[in-house]
């Protein structure tokens, strides 16, 4: 046990810590099965900075009378100073790929833990039930959980108090406990709601704690990614492929760009370059530039908004092909066409697909081959946007359109988005964008509105800032969790390593506008953009007018299936005839009426029976 040594004697007063938001957690069936007045300790990580000074010989405690507390242990660590990043070499040729080590990362630093003594969360508990009762709310504090940065105590409250009642004296408790802020939530499935207050001294979370865990280790998870450390200190391992998309969203200085760095971290320290390519967009041209050459990425960081639109509608094409190519080989998804491709590579057979390749002039009708099908992996892609606010304002419509088409297609092809923004407001974060986003994460915000923005309801308003968040699931369920630190040494180290491990190979046509253009002509049917090139020639012109003629039928998708032309094309062409004369406007259901003798150089039908 730990005691603290204070310029002040111990009154009355509530032993308080920085301001913490509740983030209400199911308590564990160990603590739950403890009968009141026992004490349990449990392992938690040790605090980066101590200022205490360990009792020479304390006294045996007391026994708890009032809530069964649990009091983690304190644990200790070295401090290693950083490798230079000249000491790093260069990786020789044919060696294989080598992923980063834990020791590019700064170990937590030697020191010891500080944790309230029984005695003190004691006194915390008898003063927080007094100051519920003062604002008429009747209740008992039955257990009391200390954590690296809140202590989370469980009010039970008496029959007939509404839960709203508690949650509504937030402010009020925070400032009679002289407290920062405090955060009030119900526990979900239990009879108690959580009151959460700041500790006196807060613990730094470091991210290589997070990567030498056993969770982030043993996980079966193929995007996985490190938020941070629970109330109770337990890691929180997240699976990007099942969110599949994730918002954050917190306010400058609130830990949402050391977030995407910790997040960009955890994917390369378990992936290949082969695996997960990654398209950042820093409009900022600050936070992300830093990884400018790594093997991961598929064009340069993207700093131009203009040219961010033009990655992601490049995305949306690359989706569109992934399903293409997965419904030739009968798969649901990426992980189902990388297994088949590879057992088609280890037999050597190669797999033939069906292709439609055009339509035949004279009759329209589809022509198809066969064609060997391309069976390299597909690697995951990861779109990091960190700063989604000044692409809406460039180009809103598109952005949204391009994101929307995404967020409810692209999981199935291996793409996931993570955007980030520090203006939480409803132009930013639209409708449409929050029902495609079902994981959400919020950082430190400055109002409740912004917190009902991004989370549907208030709390992260009362967050602590510098990485404490609140972790919203794809279920609804929100828990507070504490972000960890990486500096920016640590994250230059990890980027000259993965630079020596290989070159990235940049795809031009990813930001290029020019490319852009071309590939939508080849696309045919559904992006033509030579339409109104084709108004000089008048031999599909004469084509179209013969085809109108004889079946009697003009409308744009008839002729675009009978001449085998792009949809603008057609449309072209039956907007010509209207203003020839040959046909009439589409009535209010699209249909038009054939008027063939207007025009003296129309083709004449191939019969002559025109009624």
């Amino acid at each position: 046990m730990v005691e603290c040594r204070r310029p002040e004697p111990a009154t009355a007063e509530p032993v308080t810590a920085e301001p913490q938001d509740i983030a209400a957690e199911p308590a564990a069936a160990e603590a739950a099965a403890l009968p009141a007045h026992q004490f349990v300790e449990t392992p938690a990580p040790a605090l980066a900075e101590p200022a205490i000074v360990p009792a020479s010989e304390p006294a045996p405690e007391a026994p708890v009378t009032r809530a069964a507390i649990t009091m983690p242990a304190v644990i200790q660590r070295s401090s290693p100073s950083l490798p230079p990043i000249g000491a790093i070499e260069p990786l020789q040729g044919g060696d294989a790929y080598e992923f980063p080590s834990k020791e590019l990362l700064q170990e937590p630093p030697q020191g010891q833990g500080f944790f309230m003594t029984q005695e003190q969360l004691e006194q915390n508990a008898g003063l927080l039930e007094s100051v519920l009762e003062d604002f008429g709310v009747k209740g008992e504090i039955i257990h009391v959980r200390p954590g690296p940065v809140v202590t989370l105590y469980e009010f039970e409250p008496a029959p007939g108090v509404k839960s709203s009642r508690v949650i509504g004296l937030a402010d009020d408790i925070a400032r009679s406990m002289s407290a920062l802020s405090a955060r009030v939530a119900v526990v979900p499935g239990r009879n108690v709601i959580g009151i959460e207050l700041p500790n006196a001294t807060r613990e730094t979370v470091y991210f290589r704690e997070l990567i030498e865990s056993g969770d982030f280790q043993k996980t079966g998870c193929k995007l996985a990614l490190c938020l941070g450390k629970t109330i109770g200190g337990e890691p929180v391992i997240a699976e990007l492929a099942k969110m599949p998309h994730l918002l954050v969203a917190g306010t400058t200085g609130s830990g949402k760009s050391v977030a995407i760095n910790t997040m960009i971290l955890s994917l390369l320290y378990r992936l290949k370059p082969e695996e997960c390519r990654l398209i950042m967009v820093d409009p900022k041209m600050l936070e992300l530039s830093v990884y400018d050459g790594i093997p991961h990425l598929l064009t340069p960081v993207v700093t131009d908004p203009k040219k961010a639109v033009m990655a992601l509608k490049w995305a949306v094409r690359e989706m569109e092909d992934r399903y293409r190519k997965m419904s030739r080989l009968g798969v649901r998804n990426i992980d189902g066409y990388n297994q088949r491709a590879a057992a088609a590579r280890e037999k050597g057979a190669p797999i033939l697909a069906t292709v439609q390749t055009g339509f035949e002039k004279g009759t329209g009708e589809p022509l198809f081959e066969q064609q060997e099908m391309d069976l390299s992996p597909m690697p995951y892609i990861v779109v990091i946007v960190d700063e989604m606010a000044d692409l809406m304002m460039v180009a809103g419509k598109e952005i949204e359109g391009a994101i929307q088409r995404l967020a409810q297609m692209a999981r199935a092809a291996g793409i996931h988005l993570i955007m980030a923004t520090q203006r939480p407001s409803v132009d930013v974060i639209t409708g449409t964008i929050k029902a495609n986003f079902p994981t959400r994460i919020s950082f430190q915000v400055t109002s409740k509105i912004d917190s009902r923005t991004i989370l549907g309801e208030q709390g992260a308003e009362q967050l602590l800032g510098q990485g404490d968040m609140l972790h919203m699931a794809g279920g609804g369920r929100i828990a507070r969790v504490h972000g960890p630190f990486v500096s920016d040494q640590e994250v230059e180290h990890v980027v000259a390593h993965l630079k020596t491990q290989g070159r990235p190979e940049y795809l031009e046509t990813v930001t290029a506008d020019e490319e852009e253009e071309e590939v939508e002509e080849d696309q045919g049917a559904v992006f033509d953009k030579s339409a109104i090139a084709a108004e000089d020639g008048n031999e599909l012109y004469d084509q179209a007018v013969k085809v109108v003629l004889r079946d009697k039928k003009c409308s744009t998708s008839y002729i675009q299936r009978r001449l085998g032309i792009g949809y603008n094309r057609a449309a072209s062409l039956v907007e010509r005839m209207e203003k020839d004369g040959l046909v009439g406007p589409a009535n209010h259901v699209g249909k038009r009426e054939i008027i063939y003798g207007n025009r003296d150089n129309a083709p004449k039908p191939e019969s002559d029976d025109l009624d």
